[in-house]
């Protein structure tokens, strides 16, 4: 939410910082990242997340984007074989085929990634990219035996875990789910944040926590791409978290987004009943799927062209693409979201009535001949008995 930011601390920091710049600080930094900034960091994933890390282990880059491309040029050569969730994150995918890894899809359900079908497709894969605190698109979040699984056949086999946590502090019906690197005993995971999301976009910055003997190699290749991340607004950022005006900031936009998230499913409810909401309470942002052989690419180009962004839940597919969208709302004020959700069901509206005259769709929205659909995905809350 950025309109909930507070500037006026953030350009106190900054003013602070720019006022006692020295000769020193202007010379060349690590490719680590601004110590400082490491060492409130650590502090926060311990605290916060349960990460099991020092400074030592913690890598500052500019977002989760530069993070994996990173993780890829160091652990994977042509055609390495990873999973990825499917569906899943999109800039993910794009980033791992671009460092020519071959991607093999691995079907999620309502417990996270199926552990056991990615081991029957390609048992010895390389690395697996996951988001399991809340699983993107769907929002589902790993179960712990699925987490246990994995980490099994990570040590097992000899594969690195990648775990992206990009929004995992925003949950709404119960505490955040903790890291699954802080499950991991054998130095397999390699962890990915950002502040990016938490904050604002223009800040790039995130990070990598990585396994202590990968520490080096990590540093060399970063050192040969882009040297290190700038380390004026590490310093503010250093300071943003340490006297506490992260977490104030984390605690309230949580409860906005709460109240955002509650709001658009109540304008979906009333303007676009078709369709069926997903995934837990939690996150900036919720996909939900329409019936069968339902346009959502179609519906997402109409409604950019009416300034409204939403994106087509079939493009997060790499097999058996479900149509329908995910639609964000951390940045969207209430009337922001009726507005553009009453946009959306106008728009799906005119697209199903004109299908339906055609005789493309049925009374009900699938198409004649057909299978119908599957119900949408039931995810069981997170709470008591579930082992988180």
């Amino acid at each position: 939410p950025l309109d909930r930011f507070p500037v006026k601390v953030w350009s106190r920091l900054g003013g602070r910082h720019a006022r006692a710049t020295n000769a020193n600080q202007l010379r060349n930094g690590s490719a680590m990242g601004l110590k400082s900034h490491r060492v409130a960091v650590a502090e926060y994933l311990r605290t916060s997340r349960g990460v099991r890390c020092d400074a030592e282990q913690v890598m500052i880059v500019s977002g989760s984007q530069l993070a994996l491309d990173l993780t890829a040029r160091v652990l994977f050569d042509a055609d390495t074989p990873v999973w990825i969730e499917d569906p899943g994150y999109f800039g993910g995918r794009r980033v791992l085929a671009m460092a020519g890894a071959r991607l093999v899809p691995v079907p999620v359900d309502s417990e996270g990634l199926k552990v056991s079908e990615g081991i029957a497709r390609s048992p010895r894969a390389r690395a697996v990219f996951v988001t399991p605190s809340h699983q993107y698109p769907l929002g589902v979040t790993m179960s712990a035996a699925r987490r246990l699984q994995l980490l099994d056949w990570a040590r097992e086999s000899g594969a690195w875990v990648v775990e992206d946590d990009y929004d995992s502090e925003y949950r709404f019906g119960s505490l955040p789910i903790a890291s699954l690197q802080g499950l991991d005993r054998d130095s397999r995971v390699i962890y990915i944040g950002t502040f990016t999301k938490m904050l604002f976009p223009a800040l790039r910055l995130g990070y990598i926590v990585l396994p202590a003997d990968l520490v080096a190699p990590f540093a060399e290749v970063r050192s040969a791409m882009d040297t290190y991340s700038p380390t004026f607004q590490q310093a503010v950022l250093a300071d943003f978290i340490r006297e506490g005006h992260f977490a104030r900031h984390i605690r309230k936009t949580r409860e906005i987004c709460r109240v955002r998230r509650a709001a658009l499913i109540e304008a979906l409810a009333h303007d676009v009943p078709a369709l069926s909401v997903l995934g837990d309470p939690a996150g900036m942002y919720l996909a939900g799927t329409m019936p069968d052989g339902f346009p959502d690419r179609e519906i997402s180009f109409q409604a950019a062209r009416e300034g409204l962004w939403v994106a087509p839940l079939s493009e997060c597919y790499s097999e058996s693409p479900r149509p329908g969208f995910v639609l964000g709302y951390g940045c969207a004020n209430l009337d922001e979201i009726s507005e553009g959700i009453r946009t959306l069901g106008r728009l799906v509206g005119t697209v199903r009535a004109a299908r339906r005259h055609a005789g493309t769709l049925d009374a009900h929205g699938d198409e004649p001949g057909r299978k119908k659909r599957k119900p949408p995905i039931v995810v069981r809350s997170v709470g008591a008995g579930t082992g988180h």
